[in-house]
């Protein structure tokens, strides 16, 4: 199985420079909108793709003078990140150097060869504190393929006669027309489908429950150190700022996916950041054990997610490539996963009052939403290798593809064509 991974550079850029940089990312937004995605599909193993402008505030919008403006890249790929980084470095030179100019200490004139521009890239390479993939182990290319022969299907039997047919029969003629008038025989190979690693599910339930009594001690003590005291942003979504929302909705909706970037501001104390800590670990747990078709935490419509810490450990940045509308998303998370929310965010300032670490939080809807909202940035330029597809479309092209050149009988035929 090929693995996705991802990649997220966080680059400084060059004093004063910040506008002509952000005026570049406006035309590739508009090139990339318009179908010219910028070599991005010249690689062919990039799923989605972005480029944030990071500016220098505190979770108050003051400007801070600890850090400058960065150029941030986040990418989710195929392969290894050798590769994609050579990519990038070769077959993606040209936006590379125009973009990476604009930042501190990108190699000039001559000195720009393949390798020069590798090192520099690798040096800004920031690890991710948890990764989450939908449909683990699809390439770009095999999520075309399939999605091809889906259509190619599709149309086989919109078209056809089935009248006074079985669903075994009809399964069997589509299975010969694929095959011999279709030259779709790589199907014939299924795909392997991810499955819940229980014993690795049954080990981490016996370190939680080998655990309790510290973790009911740690969240006693964050609750009356730290929780009652905690100052809440306040805000309604009426109250936000009508200009930010509406910076932040130029980008929304442009498609039946959408992205959505934060930038989040950690709480002062130890015990805070080893609570996250701890949580990304669980995090990093389940999805490699539990959350691996197609859900996260119950939510059936993310595509790929990532939490990265920056700053030495004083800021976390949140990255989300997902189907539907943002208040779709948020309320999915709210209903479906609010305890998760609450027990990473509420580390993070300005969270709406949490008590006991999992309880109220993400629950209190209207502030959180007003929360998200405020701390959500810009995406200066985002890129999906498949727009038009969600992540229920993607999973069930796969199981289309491993049942098409199955024998099956007439009820999993019958399941065969639910499909489209």
């Amino acid at each position: 199985m090929t693995h996705q991974h991802p990649l997220t550079l966080v680059t400084p850029v060059k004093a004063g420079q910040q506008d002509n940089l952000n005026g570049l990312l406006m035309q590739m937004r508009k090139d990339v909108q318009a179908g010219r995605a910028e070599g991005f599909e010249q690689l062919g193993t990039i799923h989605y793709a972005r480029w944030v402008l990071l500016e220098p505030k505190d979770a108050d919008g003051q400007p801070e003078s600890d850090v400058g403006w960065r150029l941030v890249f986040t990418s989710n790929f195929d392969g290894t990140a050798e590769e994609h980084l050579t990519g990038l470095s070769t077959r993606c030179a040209d936006f590379t150097d125009r973009l990476y100019a604009w930042c501190e200490g990108y190699p000039e004139g001559t000195a720009r060869t393949a390798d020069s521009r590798k090192r520099y890239l690798s040096q800004w390479r920031v690890k991710e504190s948890a990764f989450f993939v939908g449909a683990p182990g699809r390439t770009v290319s095999q999520i075309y393929q399939e999605n091809e022969l889906r259509n190619y299907v599709w149309n086989l039997i919109h078209t056809g006669d089935w009248k006074d047919r079985s669903a075994r029969e009809i399964h069997k003629s589509l299975q010969s027309d694929a095959l011999l008038k279709g030259g779709y025989q790589w199907a014939q190979h299924a795909t392997r489908m991810p499955r819940v690693n229980w014993p690795g599910m049954v080990l981490l339930g016996l370190v939680l429950l080998a655990l309790l009594p510290l973790i009911i001690i740690w969240i006693l003590l964050l609750h009356f150190l730290y929780e009652r005291t905690d100052e809440p942003l306040g805000l309604t979504p009426s109250q936000v700022s009508g200009g930010h929302v509406k910076q932040l909705e130029e980008y929304e909706d442009w498609g039946n996916q959408n992205q959505f970037t934060q930038v989040l501001f950690m709480k002062p104390g130890k015990m805070r950041l080893i609570t996250l800590q701890a949580l990304m670990i669980f995090a990093r747990s389940l999805i490699s054990f539990l959350f691996v078709n197609g859900k996260l935490m119950g939510i059936p419509t993310i595509h790929f997610a990532r939490w990265v810490m920056v700053d030495n450990q004083k800021r976390m940045l949140f990255f989300s490539n997902f189907d539907g509308s943002w208040q779709q998303y948020l309320g999915d998370f709210i209903d479906k996963s609010g305890w998760g929310l609450t027990g990473i965010w509420s580390n993070t300032m300005k969270f709406p009052r949490t008590r006991f670490l999992l309880t109220g939080g993400a629950y209190d809807e209207e502030h959180f939403l007003a929360w998200s909202r405020y701390f959500q940035i810009p995406t200066a330029v985002w890129y999906c290798a498949y727009p038009h597809l969600s992540i229920k479309n993607i999973i069930n092209n796969s199981y289309i593809r491993n049942e098409l050149f199955q024998d099956l009988n007439e009820a999993g035929a019958r399941k065969f064509l639910q499909r489209f």
